[in-house]
């Protein structure tokens, strides 16, 4: 997580906050039933305990649903977290993404 010169910062863009450090890091969308923490991780930050809900296709961002009375596997969502924040810190996952992509040649 951030070091203590670091600021993880909430920004409010139009109607819902996002959370960044040296790039996107999540934002949280309110449903009617739930908070959705929309993952800016470019579907390559690894869940191995599958706390995501949806946007297992999405190629930018994945969610996480968090319900009233459910249990909130916390040292999962903050594992990636710590992910997102170091590719944000290598480049970002467009950048890592790119990196992996094997060389095409014409």
């Amino acid at each position: 997580m951030p070091s203590g010169s670091e600021d993880l910062s909430a920004v409010n863009r139009r109607d819902r906050p996002y959370f960044v450090l040296q790039g996107n890091i999540c934002a949280l969308l309110a449903a009617k039933d739930h908070v959705n923490v929309f993952l800016y991780d470019g579907a390559i930050v690894p869940d191995p305990e599958h706390i995501i809900a949806a946007g297992h296709d999405n190629k930018t961002a994945r969610t996480v649903a968090i319900r009233p009375g459910e249990q909130v596997n916390s040292r999962a969502l903050i594992a990636m977290f710590q992910q997102i924040i170091a590719n944000n810190r290598a480049g970002g996952w467009r950048k890592l993404k790119q990196a992996e992509e094997p060389i095409r040649r014409g």
